[in-house]
């Protein structure tokens, strides 16, 4: 007999996800805990196993369609079962068209359009700052045709429909672009697409203010290079990375609202009195973050563990919902191309982030000579709306200060 398998939840407060590759056709045979989908939330790509033995009887959504959780995905029969007829299509499934929008419902909305109410917010499509803007302006999202990616609801969208709430106009399938041979197009789907939103309502919710200071890397460059040889003999590859980590931690506990996220629906801030990690990881399907969780419990070697076993999971795209949940603070770097200054976007809800750029020999003035040294500019970024700006800027010269000299990290852990 037919069974379908519905979307389930795979992590905290997720709602949605997204079908970025089938592992199965229509017609194969399946069997129980076998991987049969690859499914992207807003916190982690996962590939789900198969609860039942039998035949992939129907494929309910397409690779690039966001599903909710709880909607059906796929049907498994028996192997001498016929496949269902498909059922109608709902408006539980946001569709991908060519162009980059949403096919949508097709049936026209009644006239004229039903007056504005609290916007439910269950089949809809559209970050938190949207939903706050349509409560705020009494708009409800049901009644607007998103055109962001997958038929979101953008603020723009929100806006138009406040200036003319009387329009009601059926939502329209995309008419496909031209083809060309000197332009390609590329669906925005999968870990790119979750990059654009986040960053979207990173910057237009956060009011970013950047900091920069010079910091002179010549003490942590001699240790790094006293412990590499053990952290070898213990199996470890150690980076400059689990300094930063420490050094960031003890700078978090003297600034602790740094530590924290703002919960915009209470208008609280909330100080955490935990210390997990988040670090931007740059992987062939985009850029992931990746958390150390309780990074103030370990010490350098094994941060240098952790952080090289979430990156070699982030690079095969094998990370779970906990490794990329709970973070409260994040670093981002690019290594050997750090280049030698940025302005890094806020990785939304948290209140700041720091960036680590190139490490390179530079002449400096000490005690009035001109000497060469390892320097290295940090870039942070901040929330204006929770961190003024001698409080950032406090946090940075902390840093800076137990970066400059990392016995500090050791005499005072």
């Amino acid at each position: 007999m037919a069974k379908e398998f519905k979307l389930p939840d795979i992590g905290e407060g997720v709602h949605e996800g997204e079908i970025t590759k089938w592992l199965v056709k229509e017609g194969d045979p399946i069997r129980e805990e076998q991987l049969f989908v690859e499914v992207m939330t807003d916190k982690v790509t996962v590939q789900l196993p198969s609860p039942f033995t039998g035949k992939v009887l129907r494929l309910l959504a397409k690779e690039g369609e966001v599903v909710l959780v709880g909607n059906p995905i796929i049907v498994i029969g028996e192997p001498e079962e016929a496949a269902p007829p498909a059922s109608p299509p709902t408006p539980t499934h946001k569709e991908t068209v060519p162009g980059g929008g949403s096919a949508g419902p097709l049936t026209p909305p009644p006239s004229p359009p039903p007056p504005p109410t609290e916007p439910t917010g269950g089949e809809v499509l559209a970050t938190p700052a949207v939903r706050r803007l349509a409560r705020e302006l009494g708009i409800d999202l049901a009644a607007i045709r998103g055109t962001g990616p997958r038929g979101r609801v953008t603020e723009e969208d929100v806006g138009a429909a406040q200036a003319a709430p009387a329009v009601s106009i059926p939502a329209v399938a995309a008419k496909p672009a031209a083809a060309s041979a000197r332009e390609e197009r590329i669906p925005v789907r999968g870990v790119r697409r979750l990059i654009a939103e986040r960053m979207h309502t990173s910057k237009t919710s956060a009011a970013h203010f950047t900091y920069v200071e010079e910091v002179d890397m010549t003490a942590l460059v001699h240790l790094r290079g006293k412990l590499k040889g053990r952290a070898e003999k213990k199996g470890v590859k150690l980076t400059y990375l689990p300094f930063v980590l420490r050094a960031l931690v003890a700078s978090l506990k003297e600034h602790p609202w740094l530590n924290a996220s703002l919960d915009e629906e209470r208008q609280e801030i909330v100080v955490k009195r935990y210390y997990n990690i988040g670090i931007a990881t740059a992987t062939d399907a985009g850029l992931v973050v990746p958390v150390v969780h309780d990074a103030d419990a370990r010490d350098v070697y094994a941060l240098a563990a952790e952080i090289e076993r979430l990156a070699q999971a982030a690079r095969a795209g094998k990370l779970t919902p906990q490794d990329v949940a709970g973070g409260t603070f994040t670093i981002t770097s690019l290594g050997a191309l750090g280049g030698i200054m940025a302005t890094p976007i806020i990785n939304w809800p948290e209140v700041a982030i720091i960036g680590i750029h190139r490490i390179e020999k530079r002449p400096v003035v000490r005690d009035d000579r001109i000497e060469v040294r390892e320097m290295m500019y940090l870039t942070c970024s901040f929330d204006h709306r929770v961190i003024d700006g001698h409080v950032g800027a406090a946090f940075v010269e902390s840093l800076k200060e137990y970066l400059e000299h990392p016995a500090l990290l050791f005499v005072e852990s």
